[in-house]
């Protein structure tokens, strides 16, 4: 493995830091730094300026707005990115939905959906898990009973709910995973299905988490009209784009460069942080905890690689997204846990203009503030995009044999 950049390379990541110094809309850090929400315009911001220069989505195939970059230059493209801590642009069209309808969709749901992704005019949510059907996802009961309309046409009624639904609330289009066949086995019976937010019948109500902040939803549906034709592949046979879909995730969730930069980030904290008359960097117990860390970074960011390199000469995403997920999770957990650390007693949470017990004034260095917010959020990653327990046994079965 060349572990050293052509000149070409490096000519291009000049670029991508010369681009995001030039046109990353700064104001958007600043946001994140005091604790405000972000609004849905705050997301889009950064996903239009991309759209604009043709950057938006690196991974797709040319033909629908992929960028045509090499392995090395995606990699650089998140290397770039994660050091400018640009906002994670939204997943869930450009990551999740998007792929599958290039994959599986008609010519009609390409054309229709596609271009509005790439824009940011469609913000889209993920219908996946349900109360009971979360990691056993295939046993989720959401039904779509099909019928024929008054106009002659092909509809579903969808009747069921969807929970831990991120940025719901904003939503233009979901892709929901719905039973259409109660009778057949357990992951077949399941389609694929797009549906219109703004549909009679969906609601959206908010779960507010341990950070005090409104990212998730429950979703119910009430007599959902869909028509037919925005199902995506073969009646029954959703559990293929389901599968695929959760494949893409996974290997984004890693999140190894992003990783890497918070590293950094609280090295450069513990190195300020007294601990006993001295940094608390020099702490060995602290410093080892962060040595382990980038020891098992290194180790994810290889295996990363090889998938991307993989994914470059067209072989998708296959059981190393389930190692990728598993280990790329574990580690932003005990990120998160040595910042907190890190911030001690300063690391209390502190909610801004949350109404009644509003704290509004931060206690200590500017880099505790969100310790603990994040700390709890990052509480889900071992569970969300199929639990780190189903990927092992993934990996047990497809790699292992067992």
């Amino acid at each position: 493995m060349d572990l050293n950049f052509s000149a070409e390379d490096s000519a291009f990541r000049d670029e991508v830091r010369a681009f995001i110094r030039d046109h990353y809309p700064a104001y958007l850090n600043e946001k994140i730094h005091e604790g405000e929400e972000m609004a849905k315009e705050d997301f889009l911001a950064w996903h239009k300026v991309l759209h604009q220069k043709g950057w938006v989505v690196p991974a797709w195939p040319t033909e629908y707005g992929g960028t045509g970059w090499t392995a090395t230059q995606r990699y650089i493209w998140s290397e770039e990115t994660a050091a400018a801590d640009t906002v994670r642009l939204m997943p869930f069209g450009l990551s999740m939905v998007g792929p599958v309808i290039y994959t599986f969709g008609t010519p009609e749901q390409k054309a229709k959906f596609l271009p509005r992704i790439l824009s940011g005019e469609d913000w889209w949510c993920q219908g996946y898990s349900e109360p009971g059907a979360g990691s056993d996802l295939a046993s989720l009961r959401t039904r779509a009973e099909r019928f024929t309309g008054d106009d002659g046409k092909e509809y579903y009624r969808v009747n069921g709910q969807k929970t831990w639904t991120t940025m719901a609330q904003h939503a233009d289009w979901g892709f929901f995973l719905v039973r259409t066949d109660p009778t057949a086995k357990i992951q077949e019976g399941i389609s694929f299905l797009l549906i219109d937010m703004k549909t009679s019948g969906i609601t959206v109500r908010p779960i507010i988490t341990l950070g005090g902040e409104h990212e998730v939803n429950e979703v119910w549906l009430e007599d959902v009209i869909v028509p037919v034709e925005n199902r995506v592949f073969h009646e029954n046979k959703g559990w293929t784009c389901a599968k695929f879909l959760l494949a893409h995730e996974r290997t984004g969730i890693a999140g190894v460069a992003a990783s890497k930069r918070n590293v950094e980030r609280i090295k450069d904290v513990a190195c300020k942080t007294e601990d006993g008359g001295e940094a608390l960097m020099a702490n060995p117990f602290f410093k080892r905890k962060v040595a382990e860390l980038e020891v098992d970074l290194a180790a994810l960011e290889y295996t990363e690689l090889r998938t991307l390199a993989g994914e470059s000469s067209g072989k998708g995403p296959g059981p190393e997204s389930s190692l990728l997920k598993i280990k790329g999770t574990e580690i932003q957990q005990r990120l998160t846990e040595l910042a907190l650390e890190a911030a001690g007693t300063y690391g209390a949470p502190y909610f801004r203009s949350m109404g009644e017990g509003d704290n509004s004034f931060a206690v200590g260095p500017d880099s505790a503030r969100r310790t603990a917010p994040v700390y709890f959020n990052m509480r889900k990653t071992s569970i969300y995009g199929g639990s780190n327990e189903i990927q092992r046994n993934i990996i047990a079965k497809m790699v292992l044999g067992l």
